[in-house]
């Protein structure tokens, strides 16, 4: 009788190698699926997007050669506040107009959250119309670019 007897002889230090590179096999393998499985796109669109980008922008008006500078302080989701930078005592006096229509119209900017629908009073319209392009051309820079 001759049977075949097989020896198997297994190393404790293969097995556990082995089982370790399996194991690695596998997480590899999972991470490998969580980066590259498509993401659902619901929680991409109910994520808040913001409307400005967070800072301070400045627009430039030149009146006379004079430069006024008009001050825009937005937050990601607001308009938080709208003034003059540096204006000058000459430039003040000789456009007394201008701080009144501005302080009219911060408060409707900020109210309204844009420059649409703002009220102009009839004695500085064209004053306040310049003030509105000024305004509108901070809020240009504070729009994140797409």
């Amino acid at each position: 009788m001759s049977s075949k007897t097989k020896i198997v002889v297994l190393r404790t230090k293969e097995l556990i190698y082995t089982g370790i590179f399996v194991a690695l096999g596998i997480l590899l393998i999972i991470l490998l699926v969580c980066m590259f499985a498509p993401k659902n796109k619901t929680t991409e669109t109910n994520a808040t997007v913001s409307q400005y980008t967070p800072g301070v922008y400045t627009s430039s008006l030149s009146l006379n050669n004079q430069a006024i500078d008009v001050e825009v302080v937005v937050d990601s989701d607001q308009i938080k506040s709208v003034r003059f930078v540096n204006l000058e005592d000459s430039v003040a006096t000789m456009y007394p107009l201008m701080a009144p229509a501005m302080e009219n119209l911060a408060e409707q900017v900020v109210a309204n959250q844009g420059v649409t629908g703002l009220s102009y009073d009839q004695s500085s319209q064209y004053t306040s119309m310049a003030l509105t392009e000024a305004i509108s051309s901070a809020l240009q820079k504070a729009v994140p670019k797409k």
